[in-house]
């Protein structure tokens, strides 16, 4: 959930192109009007594998995957590997240096003393990054998340590596894919905004991790995240804080709130039933409360929250493995794994945008 001024600027310095950057609205952007992109709307039938893709025609798109991994004496980690597609103009994208697409990749390594985070800028239409269905592979430089499977969800191998980190994972699921929101389409705020938006929350990883010169063996839930949209926030709307959690019981949770300049935030998430049954949240049904804060590069952040989901009678706090999980690059955001505790204990991450 971030694309912003950077990227267009990179984009145009790329492309030789002679329009201004339009004025950014909302977080990185996200809250412009755009009119000549495609609109999401309720009633998509989604298609697999060809909604593992890209979508021409919408503005924004990303491929997000988060681990939470330990290794065989309990120590913790957290891994993070995004690609966004940011497109330029809303045609099919064409070969060559005359591609309208950015591509930017962040990875992340997180333990409870060092964060790690790198980014990738790439042009579309060159080879240097992008994603095809059959068989699946996204990639930009040599960072990959691709499988041979002819269901691609079910088995994947999850690759990035920069000077203070690398991973190699191997990531399988045995459960179908989640619509999140309405039947994929997930509402981001009362004005309308929303995303095309489902996820694979029952991966399980086993692979190894490189992190500060050591080497670990480790394993544990992951959790896949697809978005695309054109305008997924409003011009009135700062940013957001987005959790996946994975419960002891096999339940997972996903919840998110979209802060405004003037009024409440807007709350939902889906509650995921062990055998993959899902639940939408609406906001008078959860109370998510942020707690203590940390100062973390000029900003307070806040890395404890309470939640409440008095339905599902889960009562939990949820507490930063590592505080200073800042992802310090051009588009900055907080980002890194969490522990649970409470009436349902587990893991699972949470990422803060806007502050």
């Amino acid at each position: 959930m971030r694309i912003n001024r950077v990227v267009l600027m990179l984009a145009l310095l790329l492309g030789g192109c002679d329009q201004p950057a339009p004025e950014q609205k909302g977080f990185a952007g996200m809250g412009d009007k755009a009119e000549a992109y495609t609109a999401v709307v309720p009633g998509r039938v989604f298609s697999f594998p060809a909604d593992h893709g890209a979508h021409d025609g919408f503005r924004i798109e990303w491929w997000y995957v988060t681990a939470n991994l330990k290794d065989r004496q309990g120590n913790q980690f957290g891994v993070q590997w995004t690609l966004f597609r940011s497109a330029l103009k809303p045609v099919p994208e064409q070969a060559g240096w005359s591609n309208q697409v950015i591509w930017l990749g962040h990875a992340a390594v997180t333990s409870a003393s060092a964060h790690h985070a790198a980014e990738r800028y790439a042009r579309g239409g060159v080879g240097q990054a992008g994603v095809r269905v059959a068989p699946f592979e996204a990639w930009i430089d040599d960072w990959r998340f691709s499988s041979q499977a002819a269901d691609p969800l079910s088995d994947l191998q999850l690759s990035a590596r920069d000077k203070d980190f690398a991973y190699q994972l191997h990531l399988t699921a045995n459960r179908p894919l989640v619509l999140q929101g309405d039947k994929g389409f997930s509402r981001k705020s009362a004005e309308g905004q929303a995303s095309y938006y489902y996820s694979q929350p029952f991966f399980q990883a086993n692979g190894t991790l490189q992190i500060d010169g050591q080497t670990y063996t480790v394993s544990g839930p992951a959790w896949l995240d697809r978005e695309w949209s054109s305008q997924p926030l409003s011009a009135n709307q700062t940013g957001w804080d987005w959790l996946s959690l994975h419960l002891d019981s096999g339940e997972k949770v996903m919840l998110f709130r979209t802060r405004q300049k003037d009024g409440a935030p807007y709350l939902t998430g889906t509650w995921i039933a062990a055998d993959g049954q899902t639940q939408t949240l609406s906001g008078d049904q959860i109370a998510l409360t942020p707690q203590d804060t940390v100062n973390v590069a000029g900003r307070k952040m806040p890395i404890r929250w309470v939640i409440s989901i008095p339905d599902k009678h889960l009562d939990i706090q949820v507490n930063a493995l590592n505080p200073k999980a800042w992802m310090n690059l051009r588009i900055p955001y907080w980002e890194g794994p969490v522990n649970i505790t409470g009436s349902h204990p587990g893991q699972g991450y949470l990422e803060m945008t806007g502050y």
